[in-house]
């Protein structure tokens, strides 16, 4: 049986480098909190309680993260001076269990993996397993002691750490699993006699040592998983190695990228096989494309369930729309919230739908605006039309039925029907339903004055 496993979050930081009134935990990667990333990944494993230590901006991070994650059970622990590691995970006794494991991460740490995790936890056999990183510059980081058979002796802060031990390659990343019982025995006992006059959480170490505890070490598949953020410039370089990574990894999946390094994925995107991605795309939220999808360049994809053999031309704007297959958009479209295109419409250049369902095969090509509509197959609706849909209190819904036309520049005040097969005469202003087959006018008659003098200038 698997013990109970608690996840405790270091998240009390300032982030004086970030330069920012928002705590450092809230600054984004890839589109969410550094902090999100963290939880989210923890959420893949089975904990049985999250522990967040709070601290700077605490009222910020709590309601960010509490609407973000309101159907997780969060408890809140306030670190109200900042006193090292070792206190900030002391602090949370009172809330620890005293049976089962912790997990101790930290909230500007935001990359470390599922699997990463669930293998720390595993070569816990005896009470204690850390992650370590063996690197060819360690300064600044904490070095790890073995002795002569290679079992963990210690952790030496830099600052603390002698000529020799500066020497040593192989860091701690301050990522552990630890029994709660040595947690509760240890951390009482901390001192902080060193040179930053701290609690050192790598005294645990030390100290389970001195117990002859055999303290498990295992290194990370990919060294941006023990990478922390401290500053704008280690933001970006981060983002650009996630964004990096997930790339290749959708490039071993099939898809093809103009150039990898300027796509940007704020969230999940699946794709299937023969995908082309221009430059500057940027993915939002959950995307998914199916098989044969080119997307040109500077498009905003937000949300979005694209179909196969889809061509999205540039600068289109897709937010929250199901697409279906074989579907032409752009350019310079924006598909807003609610929208479904149907297998083989097509969608023109600078035209908005929203709210609306586009019919299998039909077309509105050029300059029209689509709200709060559903039209049928087969329809062609021309240049500048625009469905009426709000009359400043209400939103009501245009209905075109199978094989209408509407003619360019018409603007049909809804709520209105028109029939199947319809005719909209271009320049109509429709208020009323139109038959089937019918054919509508809407606008004035044309007057023509012979010899007509224009104004000149006095």
């Amino acid at each position: 049986m698997t013990s109970p496993l608690s996840v405790i979050i270091l998240a009390a930081g300032k982030g004086t480098r970030m330069q920012s009134a928002k705590p450092k935990v809230l600054q984004t990667l890839a589109g969410k909190s550094l902090l999100s990333h963290v939880l989210d990944t923890c959420h893949q494993l089975t904990v049985d309680e999250t522990i967040i230590v709070h601290g700077f901006g605490s009222e910020q991070v709590q309601a960010e993260i509490t609407t973000q994650y309101a159907q997780s059970a969060i408890t809140w622990v306030a670190q109200t001076e900042q006193l090292g590691t070792g206190h900030a995970v002391k602090v949370t006794l009172s809330d620890l269990p005293k049976e089962g494991q912790s997990l101790i991460l930290y909230g500007d740490v935001p990359l470390v993996s599922c699997q990463t995790l669930s293998a720390l936890r595993a070569a816990n056999a005896e009470g204690m397993s850390m992650l370590t990183l063996t690197v060819d510059n360690p300064f600044g980081l904490g070095r790890i002691k073995r002795d002569e058979a290679g079992n963990i002796t210690a952790i030496v802060e830099q600052k603390d750490a002698s000529t020799t031990e500066q020497d040593i390659k192989e860091i701690n990343s301050g990522i552990y699993c630890v029994d709660n019982a040595l947690l509760h025995k240890y951390l009482p006992e901390l001192s902080n006699d060193n040179a930053q006059q701290e609690y050192y959480l790598t005294d645990i170490v030390k100290m389970a040592v001195a117990d002859d505890i055999s303290i498990a070490a295992i290194e990370p598949e990919h060294t941006f998983e023990i990478e922390g953020v401290n500053n704008r410039q280690q933001l970006a370089s981060l983002e650009r190695t996630w964004q990096g990574k997930l790339v290749a990894d959708l490039q071993e999946a099939g898809v093809q990228f103009a150039d990898p390094t300027r796509v940007d994925i704020r969230g999940t995107l699946t794709a299937g096989q023969d995908v082309f991605v221009d430059v500057n795309v940027v993915f939002e939220g959950d995307c998914t494309l199916g098989n044969n999808v080119y997307i040109e360049a500077g498009c905003v994809i937000k949300n979005a369930q694209i179909g196969n053999a889809c061509h999205i031309k540039p600068h289109c704007v897709i937010d929250r729309a199901e697409i279906g297959a074989g579907v032409d958009i752009g350019p310079f479209a924006h598909l807003r919230p609610e929208t479904v295109l149907s297998d083989n419409s097509k969608i023109g250049n600078f035209v908005e739908i929203k709210k609306s369902v586009i019919g299998r095969g039909s077309k509105v090509n050029h300059l029209s605006y689509v709200g709060d509509a559903t039209v049928g197959t087969d329809v062609n609706v021309g240049a500048g039309v625009i469905t009426c849909n709000y009359d400043g209190v209400n939103k009501s819904q245009t209905i075109i039925e199978n094989n209408a036309f509407i003619g360019s520049n018409a603007s049909l005040v809804a709520p209105v029907t028109i029939g199947d097969t319809a005719t909209v005469a271009a320049g109509s202003v429709v208020t009323k339903d139109v038959d089937a087959k019918a054919l509508a006018f809407g606008r004035a008659r044309q007057i023509q004055k012979d010899n007509f003098q224009r104004p000149t200038k006095k």
